[in-house]
């Protein structure tokens, strides 16, 4: 280690963590199909791990201590209901009190030397990013995860992929990235979202190299089938697709390309979760990386296997930022342990049912209505009444918000396009603005008969 400085590849010994949690296709020969025992044993040894090492961050520290509970009380899985559980409102709070970083992560600048980390940002959209510091490990294991769930979707090693996430401030561009390169040996096109590479020609590096993938949001590569179209082809027979990582309308999806399109779950930052197989009756957790419970959104008390409820989730092995009972209020429900018709004894989720509070995921960006209707009664010109609404149209989903105007309807058209604007600068996507006049969303917000008004329908 010369002068100090510990780089990446002196970090991270990729032979331990490629033996910990095994790569495609050798997870699919050994840990995938693990015994129950198996499984719950290395979960176990590596909760007990994960607690020691979580309890050295502030915020779990103070939490943990407040609730009377300490990582020796781990003697068995089901202890870990004793830990309290937190949400992104705490993340929030960390934040405020110990900008910019928050006191959640387990790294921070002043380690960068011995410690290789990336920051990537999720959220942001409430006034503050939420920051997540990973560390060489952390990607790495992340990569593998996340090329597990590319091997499952039908993408195999040395295949071309053309990778059109978005790259920016959020992780999902870059896993996908180090995924398929480094843990699949793919051979990845870097081309980003259509305002960097146009759709045409992203249509066209998939037709001249032949790509068997296009890892992007599912309503884009929707789009890009419709370009394929109008170039009188057929996205069935003229492109080489032979799988569709995609998330968005399954079924339009599988009919477009003639390929199954396998449901998955992960999120900013711990990556994939849960994928599903080809029995399609559920999607398996990596149970090597996670524990995963569920709770009532309300009242984050433990329901039963089979009811819909919120995902609390404790991953088994990052050393940066610490997830450990994640409550991040997604809706799925636990499957009880059985042997699927594939062969794993792999816990498996239900589909993802939604979000047990009001965010809106708009072409992989978190929207709040709140700050939406915040942010569009700002401008100029707008009364303090709002309402949002998030629908789907074309295929895409789409969010409008209603503001109420002041002063002649005549100048509304002008006002939405000053709303419309802010929105983009704000958020970086398009967010439709319908003007009213007062007293017109007045039904919706329930004004006159609610004591709390709404602000939100989701009608997707």
């Amino acid at each position: 280690m010369s002068q100090g400085i510990r780089r990446p590849h002196e970090a991270v010994d990729f032979g331990e963590a490629a033996h910990r949690f095994p790569p495609p296709p050798e997870y699919f020969e050994t840990a995938y199909f693990a015994t129950p025992e198996e499984i719950e044993r290395t979960q176990l040894a590596r909760l007990r791990h994960r607690a020691d090492t979580a309890y050295r961050i502030p915020f779990h520290r103070r939490r943990w201590d407040e609730a009377g509970f300490a990582p020796g009380d781990l003697r068995r899985l089901d202890d870990l209901w004793r830990a309290p559980a937190y949400t992104v409102d705490d993340i929030r709070r960390s934040i405020e009190a110990v900008p910019p970083y928050g006191d959640y992560q387990g790294v921070t600048p002043a380690d960068a030397a011995r410690e290789p980390m990336r920051l990537y940002m999720s959220g942001g959209t409430t006034g503050a990013s939420r920051p997540t510091f990973y560390t060489a490990w952390d990607r790495a294991v992340g990569g593998i995860l996340e090329a597990r769930q590319l091997y499952m979707q039908g993408v195999r090693p040395g295949d071309v992929v053309i990778n059109s996430w978005s790259y920016g401030t959020h992780n999902g561009a870059f896993s996908f990235d180090e995924a398929a390169y480094q843990w699949l040996n793919c051979v990845v096109i870097t081309a980003s979202t259509g305002n960097v590479t146009s759709s045409r020609k992203q249509v066209e590096l998939a037709l001249e190299y032949g790509a068997s993938a296009i890892l992007t949001a599912g309503d884009y590569v929707l789009r890009l089938a419709e370009v394929v179209r109008e170039m009188g082809l057929d996205p069935r027979t003229d492109l080489a697709l032979k799988a569709i990582p995609n998330i968005g309308d399954t079924k339009l999806l599988e009919e477009t390309f003639g390929l199954p399109c396998y449901a998955t779950y992960g999120f900013h930052e711990v990556q994939t979760v849960a994928v599903e197989c080809e029995a399609r009756s559920g999607l398996h957790i990596f149970e090597d990386a996670f524990v995963v419970q569920v709770v009532d959104p309300e009242t984050g008390e433990r329901l039963p296997d089979g009811e819909t409820g919120a995902l609390v989730v404790t991953e088994l092995y990052k050393t940066g930022s610490a997830q450990f009972r994640y409550n991040i209020m997604d809706l799925s429900y636990l499957m009880p342990r059985h042997r699927c018709a594939c062969g794993s004894w792999l816990r498996k989720i239900g589909p993802f049912a939604g979000r047990g509070d009001n965010m809106v995921k708009l072409r992989g960006v978190n929207l709040w209505p709140e700050v939406v209707g915040e942010i569009a009664t700002g401008v100029p010109g707008t009364a303090p009444d709002y309402f949002v609404r998030a629908i789907r149209e074309g295929n895409r989903d789409e969010m409008v918000v209603h503001v109420v105007g002041e002063g002649d309807p005549s100048g509304f058209a002008v006002l939405a396009a000053s709303v419309e604007e802010a929105l983009r600068e704000r958020f970086g996507v398009r967010i439709r603005a319908e003007i009213a006049v007062p007293g017109a969303l007045d039904a919706w917000t329930g004004v006159d008969v609610s004591p709390k008004l709404k602000r939100f329908r989701d009608e997707r």
